[in-house]
């Protein structure tokens, strides 16, 4: 069953259950008002007789005067009368309208309760109400025909009958017309996402317009359109950059494996400086390589986000440069806390740190400062000039200053990515007194667990 026959058939199944309801209450609440009615037209017709009879009682005591206004109360054949004494016989003749007295009524007459009885019985052929009521000798049975209301009921069965068949249809034209507007957009997005699949272009038209969930649905899948379109140009260009920069150590190492063929032939400095030269671009192609791991198939999306602070993870990253590099990192950190995912955040503290160790060659300290959210990374290298500044966070850029340094221009940009996903900024400026501070801020907001980092997904998104 689609979608459309089940909002048609819900629409259905609600309005027949409507109608039912309401003509149900509506047939019953008829009926109990007509049933008090001619109720309370028996009781003012029993009042009356038994006031007749009180009145006549020495001449008419149970048909003694044969007054035929005893058998027509209020001067109308829609009520007849009869009177039965205390042995059930009857003492006032309706006619051909002959009651029935069954045992209430005899109890009734002989005195034995003096509870009206009040039930519907058969006259011949025609349905009547009856009321029964105890009077002195005997008792009183006044009736009234209910065909006429047997009738009306049928009559509002047979309407309400018609109005709920009516209703069935209409709801089902209706339920169409609106299951057809509803899954409309809800086929054409169908067909967006078929196109998707059969084609793999990830620039399908999808249709987003109006306010509705339908309209939500179609915004979110040309939004995650868009997400995977710029994801697969992040990866094609993360294949393309990655490709340019391995060329040039690749080129280079064979080069000098070219001339290590005649290793025989080098003098000793040519000798050393070859191995050298196959040391350093290897090192290079070492690092590069586990950068570009790093991006394809960075799994800190799926690390927990925690509530920390941050100078117990810059003093976590200042240990291990320490000991890596042999350098002073001096850390000057107040009480902040953010929540963050901590590895992430260290591994962007480290290239950091890296970063500042590589081109500060002096033996003076690194510092880093924590303050308010904010942190900063400082050396005593050669700065970083102003064309560059806005750069220096782009996949595989390197300064011309940093195209003689080992590296893979890619630290910085995994920094930049990480603090991304943080919700936070990255900066780089200059330092008072010559050098470079590069560092980055987290706001007091930051994602909740669930948000995936750049890289997650196998590409992370090139920094604007």
């Amino acid at each position: 069953m689609n979608l459309r026959v089940k909002i048609v058939a819900a629409i259905v199944v609600v309005t027949v259950g409507a109608s039912v309801a309401i003509g149900a209450w509506s047939y019953f609440a008829t009926s109990d008002q007509l049933r008090d009615e001619i109720d309370a037209s028996l009781d003012r017709a029993m009042a009356e007789v038994v006031a007749r009879l009180e009145h006549e009682r020495d001449e008419a005591r149970f048909g003694g005067s044969g007054d035929d206004s005893l058998r027509t109360p209020g001067g109308t054949e829609q009520v007849i009368v009869q009177a039965i004494d205390a042995s059930g016989a009857i003492v006032l003749d309706p006619g051909e309208h002959e009651l029935p007295v069954g045992d209430r009524e005899r109890a009734l007459a002989a005195g034995s309760t003096s509870t009206s009885v009040r039930r519907d019985v058969s006259v011949g052929d025609d349905p009547y109400r009856m009321l029964t009521q105890g009077v002195s000798g005997g008792a009183v049975q006044v009736a009234r025909n209910l065909e006429e209301t047997h009738r009306l009921l049928d009559g509002l069965l047979r309407r309400t009958l018609t109005a709920v068949a009516a209703a069935v249809v209409v709801a089902a034209l209706v339920g169409w017309w609106l299951a057809r507007r509803m899954t409309r957009r809800l086929l054409l997005l169908t067909a967006a996402a078929d196109e998707v699949r059969r084609s793999g272009r990830l620039d399908v038209k999808v249709p987003v317009g109006g306010r509705d969930e339908t309209a939500r649905l179609g915004g979110a899948l040309d939004a995650m359109l868009g997400a995977l379109a710029r994801s697969r140009d992040d990866q094609q260009r993360l294949i393309h950059d990655a490709g340019h920069e391995l060329r040039t150590p690749l080129t280079s190492l064979r080069t000098n494996v070219s001339v290590a063929r005649r290793f025989e032939q080098l003098s000793e400095e040519q000798r050393t400086r070859l191995l050298e030269d196959l040391d350093g671009e290897t090192r290079e192609l070492t690092e590069l390589v586990n950068e570009l791991v790093e991006l394809a198939t960075d799994q800190r999306g799926e690390e927990p986000v925690e509530a920390v602070g941050l100078a117990e993870v810059v003093e976590r990253v200042a240990a291990r440069v320490r000991r890596r590099t042999g350098r002073e990192v001096r850390v000057d950190a107040d009480a902040t806390v953010r929540r963050v995912r901590p590895l992430a955040l260290e591994r962007a503290i480290g290239n950091l740190l890296d970063n500042a160790a590589k081109f500060d060659e002096g033996q003076g300290p690194l510092d880093v400062r924590v303050a308010n959210g904010r942190v900063e990374v400082l050396d005593r290298g050669p700065g970083i000039a102003p064309e560059d500044r806005g750069r220096i966070f782009d996949r595989f850029y390197r300064t011309p200053a940093a195209r003689s340094r080992p590296g893979s221009g890619l630290g910085l940009s995994i920094v930049h990515d990480i603090v991304l996903a943080h919700g936070g900024e990255v900066f780089a400026v200059p330092r008072d007194g010559g050098g470079a501070c590069v560092g980055f801020t987290l706001p007091e907001l930051a994602p909740m667990p669930g948000t995936s980092l750049p890289g997650a997904s196998g590409a992370p998104s090139t920094p604007g």
